[in-house]
């Protein structure tokens, strides 16, 4: 139950009576309401305030259920558009029944100068005016008094997509009227404004709202809706009962709703960093125990090695003019590049177990950046190869549907084959990834590793680790557009595991993600 679900509730009990018990020895709300109507008659009388075209009475039947008898009509019941039982002490009466007045508010420009302050919709932000921005505007002075604000006025957000918004006026600092686009609504001081407020945030009030509410652009609700709102009223002890156990009640239903957000939140970013985790655990050799008995990688990458230069010699791929070996000797990390070497100790992030090695990304594949080729090559025909952007790349999947170019004859883009890693380079995605499974084409924005012998899947786990994607960022520098170039990217070290160990590692990597999918 959301802090939201919690209020509405206990709201709920409120009005119907279920959150404090009644007193016998209250005086019933038919009493208050009856005192309520003599005192509007002799306001009507003084001429402060119009009379009712056709007011309403709402009463008890012979048969106990609820009659309405509006204007000089004969009564009907309305059963039927009662919502809920109340108690005996308590009565129904429509809004319009209980208000001295129903009033749309004044329509002027907003100033920084002028003769009044003029609060707006804007200006009022849980359930507080904000006076030091309220603006100004300009008025007749005959005009004023019949939109000043007073104290337990209740203003009513008539339009737009805060229709329905209510703010109990406490206090009025200085002088001030309201706009058009609320209504003030003022009623008898025999009421308990809080209580009138409370209803107006309950379920009761918003079902009403909403059928009355014009459903257009701006959505609009008026004061005929807002009048013919059926309340229900208690005793008037009742009702200062009810507001002082809903404002005991409430300072804790703010704090549970705080708390319930914080719980879903980490809820639900658990899996997220729990598959990190996991990512993390894998890349530093953590996941699966190690087995003596595996070759171990500094095998496999001589293998690697033996099989690019192979195709180099096959006229395949370009010969790695600054070809990189890492080793390690009395206990630290070398690299030889360029015929010199180094210790690179500094850049190791964490240890590896000893079956494994460190290298450069592109020791283990073939690596790419895309471009963008014009699209109408009428002269070339033949299989059409998907045109991939970041776009495509969501949630570890690539989406094949959107572009394609054909591709027979000329090379007009740069194509990976299937198995290779796609990597974002570029802007608020970087390093967003995903394995290709058929041969595609991509843009500048992206870059591809197509693996050598090595297993995909490993390399696409060690690239979405922690470690990796913070080594992207971190590379790519905090400009309001992030770039990792590919010599960077080429460039960034890896560990890799001996080939029987990558593949017991994507296996429990699989089988542990199966099973956070079912949290």
């Amino acid at each position: 139950m959301t802090g939201q679900q919690l209020k509405n509730s206990i709201l709920q009990m409120a009005v119907q009576g279920k959150l404090v018990p009644q007193d016998l020895n209250d005086e019933p709300a038919s009493v208050l309401l009856e005192r309520i109507r003599t005192e509007k008659e002799q306001l009507i009388k003084e001429g402060k305030i119009k009379k009712e075209k056709k007011p309403s009475i709402i009463f008890r039947g012979a048969d106990n259920l609820p009659y309405e008898k509006v204007g000089k009509n004969e009564p009907l019941c309305i059963a039927d558009e009662v919502p809920f039982e109340i108690p005996e002490s308590w009565e129904w009466v429509r809004w319009g029944t209980l208000s001295e007045s129903i009033q749309y508010g004044y329509n002027a420009p907003a100033q920084e100068n002028g003769r009044i302050k003029m609060v707006r919709i804007s200006d009022i932000q849980d359930n507080s005016v904000m006076w030091e921005t309220v603006p100004y505007c300009d008025i007749k002075e005959g005009e004023i008094d019949a939109y000043l604000l007073k104290p337990n006025d209740i203003l009513f957000a008539r339009t737009g997509g805060t229709v329905g918004k209510s703010y109990l006026v406490q206090e009025v600092p200085e002088e001030a009227i309201y706009a058009g686009y609320l209504i003030r609504t003022r009623y008898s001081n025999q009421l308990c404004p809080q209580y009138l407020k409370y209803f107006m945030e309950s379920e009761l009030y918003w079902s009403q709202l909403r059928e009355g509410t014009i459903a257009t652009a701006q959505p609009n609700c008026n004061g005929k809706t807002l009048g013919n709102m059926l309340v229900p009223i208690p005793p008037s002890h009742e009702q200062i009962r009810i507001v002082e156990k809903l404002n005991a009640v409430m300072a804790h239903v703010i704090e549970y709703g705080t708390v319930y957000s914080k719980s879903k939140h980490l809820n639900n970013i658990f899996p997220e960093r729990l598959k990190k985790s996991i990512l993390q655990e894998a890349v530093q050799g953590k996941l699966v125990p190690q087995d003596p008995n595996d070759e171990p990688a500094s095998v496999l990458l001589e293998r690697i090695r033996a099989e690019k230069q192979k195709l180099v010699a096959e006229g395949k791929i370009k010969k790695d003019k600054h070809e990189s070996v890492i080793f390690r000797r009395d206990n630290s990390h070398y690299e030889k590049l360029d015929g010199i070497e180094r210790c690179i100790d500094d850049e190791i992030p964490f240890e590896i177990p000893e079956s494994w090695e460190w290298c450069r990304l592109k020791l283990v594949g073939i690596t790419q950046t895309g471009n963008t080729p014009s699209k109408t090559h009428p002269e070339y025909i033949g299989d059409e190869i998907p045109f991939i952007t970041p776009g495509d790349i969501q949630n570890g999947t690539v989406f094949y549907d959107n572009q394609s170019l054909s591709m027979e004859g000329k090379m007009v883009a740069r194509v990976c084959p299937k198995g290779s890693i796609l990597q974002v380079c570029i802007g608020g995605s970087i390093g967003k990834a995903a394995i290709a499974n058929k041969k595609v084409c991509f843009n500048q924005q992206i870059n591809s590793i197509s693996p050598i012998i090595i297993c995909s899947k490993y390399i696409y786990a060690i690239m979405q680790s922690p470690y990796f994607l913070k080594n992207i960022k971190k590379q790519a520098g905090g400009t309001a557009t992030p770039i990792i170039n590919r010599g960077i990217w080429d460039s960034l070290l890896i560990p890799i595991a001996p080939i029987s160990e990558q593949k017991r590692i994507i296996e429990k990597q699989r089988e542990l993600f199966d099973k956070i999918s079912l949290i």
